[in-house]
Parts: structure tokens; C-alpha cells; sequence
């Protein structure tokens, strides 16, 4: 299914006027169904629409004929056949979960525990534009309630510490998220961080503002920075979490389950928090399936600080009947089985494995 956006998302390594997405129905023996979404970047991930449904059949034979309850061992072994393709892999994982917690009887959160049930408020991201017009839509968002906003930045370093001056200016009591998505060397990223820690500007965190390879770089710029750093381009795996932790080299992880998977985000949040590296949560270009699983982990999980949690808002399109719920920035638990949803949408472009 093709997904409009309400305006162009650019960052720094591409744009995205359309999510090119694709939607998972796993049905059990006993009849219970549930959801999951591929949602691809091209542009950050590399997986597109037509790789991932080339890939999807033999993906989908993974779970054929296997009992629901054992997914962390099916999960192991999709992932040795989806290594390159996270995002297929989270869109089944999330639909087998689903199906399993219809057929137990319990929403999906109750999975994880149910460490921390409450509402929680989300960022709103602004992309990468002429100061101008994001001014415009910081404003908005703003006097819709979002205190949070996430910046976009990475192109031009003068320009990116111009346009964040400018919302924190006209949103005064806003606080930010920082997000270059890789677009910066070092030397840039240090000069961003200075300037906006001259101009007192209240920063969260900066996530990724160099090239996930450069472990070295981050951790230099870690030591010189007040901003507290997270991984998230840096932050593909079990093992790249591993390697930030020993190397000391951020102060949180974004755990995106369509850059991860959702089995392998669990054990990264749960690593994380015994190492006291502190949690965010994210996504990709997302309908309310795929974000609905994240804030999912959010409530059964705990110990996620932020939620950049916005992506279907920026959709010009909602798919989705039932599932969680906004109320301006705010996301409330749904106790319905499993997701709590249903996918609404025309049936003439289907794949079925069997």
C-alpha cells in the first residue's frame, strides 16, 4: 500500500513523499489473525517495496506450520534468511505476535509485562525546509500541545543552527530533539553542538550526528558535549549495541523495530537498561500497525524516556480502524487483543503464502 505524506520528509540522507509500505496478515491454525507492516527508507535502510516482496515468500516459509508460542526461535531463524531486510523482518514478526496475543486472549503489550501503563506524550518531527515554513509548522504543531520537537537537520550546518534558533524563538517553552541523521563529520557536528549551546537552546538529545561507522568520532564528541548523544543509524543490532556500550559511545539508543526487528529491539532495550544507557523509541515512516507494536514495547517494557512516536500524524491517509489513539501529543494504551486492530483497505495487490 502506498502511503501519501501530508508534506515532503526530507533529512539528510533522502526524502519521502509516499511511504511505499506493505501490510502482514499471519492467520493461526485456530483462526486468530494479526498485522504487520513493512515500512522501508529507502534512502536509510537500503530495503524498498518491490525487495522486500521478492524476499517475502521465502521469509514467510519460516513460519508456516510452526507453533506461535516458540517466536524467539523463529525469530532466529528469519532473521538468517531477512538479515539485510529488518523491516520485512519486524512487519512478520509483529503480524505472528499479534495473531498470538488474539489467540491468548491479552493485548500485545501484555507480552513484554506491562511494566509501565500510563499515557505518554510524543515528539512531532519537523523535516529538513526554509526556515520559514518550518517556523510555520513548529508553530502549529505547537499550539496543538507537542512541547517536544524534533528537528531534522544535516545539510548545511549555518543554515540547520539558523532554522533551530528560529523555532526555539517563536515555540519558547519547547524543548528539542536533534536529529542528523549521519549528515555531519565530526568537525561539523561539533560546531552545531557549540553554537546551540551558546544560544541556550533546551536539547534532549542529538541523535546520530555522524556516520554510524565512525564509533571513535562519536565517542570524542560524546566527552565534548554537554547534548547527551543517541545511537540511531549506529544501532542496527544486538551486537552494534554491544559495541556502543564497551566503546561508552552515546548516552541513549533509539530502538526502531523496523531497523531491527522486533525480537532483537527487545533484547537491545533490555540490554540497554541493564548497562544504564538510557532508551528512546522510534520508527520509520509508519501507519499506527507498526507504530502501534513500539509504543507496545513502551508499555510492557518501561524504561523509555522519550517517544518520537509521531509518524502517523504525518500521514495524509490512516489505513487503520481501531488500534491506540492520539489526543493531541498524547498516546493512550488500548486494551483490546492483541494490536486492538483492523486493516482498512482495498485487498488487489495480495501475496499469499500457504
Amino acid at each position: 500500500m502506498d502511503l501519501p505524506l501530508k508534506a515532503s520528509f526530507v533529512v539528510a540522507t533522502g526524502a519521502m513523499d509516499v511511504a511505499k509500505n506493505i501490510f502482514v496478515r499471519v492467520t493461526l491454525h485456530g483462526g486468530a489473525e494479526g498485522y504487520g507492516e513493512v515500512a522501508p527508507f529507502p534512502d536509510i535502510s537500503g530495503e524498498d517495496q518491490p525487495t522486500s516482496l521478492s524476499v517475502f515468500p521465502v521469509a514467510a516459509q519460516v513460519f508456516l506450520g510452526q507453533p506461535a508460542t516458540q517466536f524467539r526461535r523463529l525469530s532466529k531463524k528469519l532473521l538468517e534468511v531477512t538479515e539485510l531486510f529488518p523491516a520485512l523482518r519486524c512487519g512478520l514478526e509483529t503480524a505472528l505476535l499479534d495473531a498470538l496475543c488474539h489467540a491468548m486472549g491479552i493485548p500485545l503489550w501484555a507480552l513484554w509485562g506491562g511494566a509501565d501503563i500510563r499515557s505518554r506524550d510524543t515528539d512531532v518531527t519537523l523535516p529538513i525546509g526554509a526556515t520559514n515554513e518550518v517556523v510555520a509548522t513548529a508553530r502549529d504543531w505547537y499550539q496543538q500541545g507537542f512541547q517536544i520537537l524534533k528537528m531534522k537537520v544535516g545539510h548545511d550546518v549555518e543554515e540547520d543552527i539558523r532554522r533551530v534558533a528560529a523555532v526555539a524563538t517563536a515555540c519558547k517553552n519547547a524543548s528539542f530533539v536533534i536529529d542528523a541523521n549521519q549528515g555531519y563529520t565530526f568537525d561539523q557536528a561539533r560546531a552545531f553542538i557549540q553554537a546551540i549551546e551558546q544560544l541556550h537552546i533546551p536539547v534532549q538529545v542529538f541523535e546520530q550526528p555522524i556516520h554510524r561507522d565512525h564509533i571513535d568520532e562519536m565517542v570524542m564528541l560524546k566527552h565534548q558535549s554537554a547534548i547527551p548523544l543517541a545511537a540511531d543509524e549506529s544501532l542496527r543490532s544486538l551486537d552494534d549495541a554491544r559495541r556502543l556500550i564497551e566503546h561508552h559511545a552515546v548516552d541513549m539508543f533509539n530502538v526502531k523495530i523496523t531497523k531491527c526487528g522486533v525480537i532483537e529491539s527487545v533484547a537491545i532495550a533490555m540490554l540497554a537498561q541493564a548497562s544504564g544507557v538510557r532508551l528512546m523509541i522510534g520508527g520509520m515512516v509508519e501507519s499506527r500497525v507498526a507504530m502501534g507494536c513500539s509504543w507496545g514495547l513502551v508499555l510492557g517494557l518501561g524504561g523509555f524516556e522519550l517517544l518520537d512516536l509521531d509518524m502517523p500524524l504525518l500521514l495524509a491517509v490512516d489505513p487503520i480502524d481501531g488500534g491506540y489513539q492520539y489526543e493531541g501529543s498524547t498516546l493512550h494504551p488500548w486494551h483490546e487483543f492483541g494490536l486492538g486492530l483492523s486493516l482498512n483497505a482495498t485487498r488487489d495487490s495480495i501475496v499469499v503464502v500457504e
